[in-house]
């Protein structure tokens, strides 16, 4: 495969990862991840070295695990049943198939509704409903940050 067509696939890999990050489907900072390694083997790590693979790997698991936790901790701070969080996970399925709204509503409304179906009050419902969805927006939001980080570390090894 000519050198080129290495760097686009790259670029690729690195574009579908950052709509990933948003997007539940795709696992966003590990294709980010992938287009930087790529690209690193591509020039035999000279502009990107083996250190800033490591520190992009090591951004890319706080990404992981923030994307998780942020939103078990804010339905574990309203006091979430076990009801609203597999409420919130069937949501988030459910909202990939409804667009980007969907994918940005629909966890609220599972575990509003799943808390719902556990306590039987409407006000607790919503109110886990929507520390869950904040817990997970905070999640997303750090998630596309950190994954912007990447990508500016891999442009300016390349650049530099």
């Amino acid at each position: 495969m000519e050198t080129t067509a290495w760097w686009v696939l790259s670029g690729a890999l690195i574009v579908v990862g950052l709509a990933g990050t948003v997007l539940p489907a795709i696992p966003g900072v590990l294709f980010v991840l992938a287009g930087v390694v790529l690209g690193a083997w591509i020039d035999d790590f000279t502009r990107i070295s083996v250190f800033t693979v490591v520190v992009v790997s090591v951004l890319a698991v706080i990404a992981w695990v923030l994307d998780y936790v942020a939103g078990l901790l804010g339905a574990r701070k309203a006091g979430a049943s076990r009801q609203a969080i597999i409420g919130a996970l069937i949501g988030t399925v459910v909202g990939i198939f409804m667009g980007l709204i969907g994918v940005l509503f629909m966890p609220l409304v599972g575990a509003a509704v799943g808390e719902y179906i556990a306590q039987k009050d409407r006000d607790r419902a919503f109110k886990v409903g929507i520390a869950t969805w904040l817990g997970i927006m905070a999640g997303l939001i750090a998630k596309v940050v950190i994954a912007l980080m990447m990508i500016g570390i891999f442009v300016g090894a390349l650049v530099v």
